[in-house]
């Protein structure tokens, strides 16, 4: 508005400058338009490069108020932390040992508070005759592929700078997993004459070994740790980066004739680490739930360079789920829309928060909260993670992931025992091929439980670990 106006006097004047044409030539009223056309633009740029900061404080405000309004209702309802309203000293939380405290499961409920502070921003209505066809578009090879949602991908992925858009397929999936399954069909030779070895370097995902057998497939079999793998012939290597569970930026490690390589991208966001290039690899994995928070949507994609191994990840969907559900799409569509619409202010309403600046924040103070507790107990470690500069947030900051990869020192041989008889439930590091003195810690449950865990945690002391030791046959 205060660009209209600003151009309804630059055109008064201009009218009344008009009225001395005597004086002044044509090309002196040129000269001058030029120059306040020009000043007009600088001050959009500028406007424009300064109202993500406002933006985030005015979130941060909102949400402190209404985090300072739920505290006063009884009981208050479970909600997502905020960086403002997780500010919660240890004498706030009152903690009786006796509430489990489940950190097993990634659910990124974390996000909820933002999501509810964007209001009807994200809502979209489909309506009852609306997609009902099993086609969204035919022309395209992934015929299941909603167009806007393919729209919307590209425009974030261009907009974050994390991943290469041109001259790759977009084939959608059920969650990553099913893209995952799809990616071992694809990349598997139909005729050969033993299945395709699996492998990723551990720590890896605890699930790749059991979703790769489940099937118990002739194409394909989990032949274990990377680091180890020595079999000549083709191989598959599953590269995560960050790493789930260690947050750890990952390369391939095997490097040999024959390998075929499928990235899993999940967390390369910059809530969790810093954005340094756009990943540019044959086939690579995304997620909407760890993007956004939406993992209730069940949507992934992939990226897929060549277009047969794209073709075979199409035909596995289609033999396996018919397809995607497309009301998940077209409101996956708006939800990546309101994230990009919130970095280009120009011409856009601002109607929303950068999600991406927010969340950031929000994992930055929790990292922090989890150190304290773990520098207060004396009992755990967890690893350091290099500072590197991102390019989308224009900051240097070290990975801050959505997991925890947390050791018991003290010579507690079983860390996820030990927890869990305080009644905090994480994974052992067993299920990822490490040693069982390792668990893996969600970072995205609620602001209630997250702080809830670091309050506990921070009380546990080398006394325990001893009591432990003893009760242990």
């Amino acid at each position: 508005m205060k660009h209209i106006e600003g151009y309804l006097r630059v055109s008064l004047f201009l009218s009344e400058m008009g009225k001395l044409s005597g004086v002044f030539s044509l090309r002196h009223f040129l000269v001058l338009s030029l120059a306040l056309n020009v000043a007009l633009i600088s001050r959009v740029v500028y406007e424009g490069e300064n109202w993500r900061e406002e933006q985030i404080r005015a979130l941060m405000a909102d949400v402190s108020e209404k985090s300072a309004h739920d505290s006063m209702s009884s009981p208050p309802p479970p909600s997502p932390s905020t960086p403002s309203s997780m500010a919660v000293t240890s004498t706030e939380i009152k903690d009786d040992g006796e509430r489990v405290i489940n950190l097993d499961h990634g659910d990124p409920t974390m996000y909820e508070r933002f999501w509810q502070q964007m209001g009807d921003i994200t809502t979209i209505v489909i309506s009852g005759w609306q997609s009902m066809s099993y086609f969204s578009d035919v022309k395209n090879l992934c015929w299941f592929l909603e167009p806007e949602f393919a729209k919307q991908i590209i425009r974030l992925h261009k907009i974050v700078g994390n991943a290469v858009t041109d001259n790759y397929y977009i084939v959608v999936g059920t969650g990553s997993t099913q893209l995952f399954q799809a990616a071992l069909y694809a990349l598997s030779p139909p005729n050969a004459s033993e299945p395709m070895s699996v492998v990723s370097a551990a720590p890896f995902y605890s699930s790749y070994p059991s979703v790769t057998d489940f099937l118990k497939s002739g194409l394909y079999k989990w032949a274990g740790d990377a680091n180890n793998f020595n079999k000549d012939g083709p191989y598959i290597e599953l590269v995560t980066s960050p790493n789930n569970p260690d947050g750890s930026i990952r390369q391939p490690v095997v490097n040999r004739s024959g390998e075929n390589l499928v990235h899993d991208f999940a967390y390369y966001w910059p809530q969790y680490t810093p954005i340094s290039s756009p990943a540019d690899h044959d086939l690579m994995l995304f997620t909407v739930s760890k993007a956004t928070g939406h993992a209730g949507m069940r949507l992934g994609w992939a990226l897929v360079k060549d277009k047969e191994v794209a073709k075979k990840m199409t035909s596995f969907i289609e033999l396996n789920t018919i397809g995607v559900s497309k009301d998940s799409q077209q409101r996956a569509a708006k939800i990546l829309q309101v994230i990009s619409d919130s970095y280009e202010p120009v011409g856009n309403p601002k109607q929303s928060g950068p999600f991406f600046h927010f969340s950031h924040s929000m994992m930055e103070e929790r990292w922090k909260a989890l150190r304290s507790a773990v520098k207060q107990s004396g009992l755990f470690s967890l690893p350091e993670f290099p500072s590197s500069f991102c390019n989308f947030l224009g900051q240097a900051f070290g990975s801050q992931p959505a997991f925890a990869w947390l050791k018991c020192e003290g010579g507690i041989e079983d860390c996820g025992n030990f927890l869990k008889k305080h009644k905090i439930l994480t994974r052992n590091g067993k299920h990822f091929g490490a040693s069982p003195e390792y668990v893996r810690v969600s970072m995205l449950d609620r602001d209630e439980s997250f702080n809830l865990f670091t309050k506990r945690l921070s009380s546990l002391h080398l006394s325990q670990s001893k009591d432990h030791e003893e009760e242990s046959p």
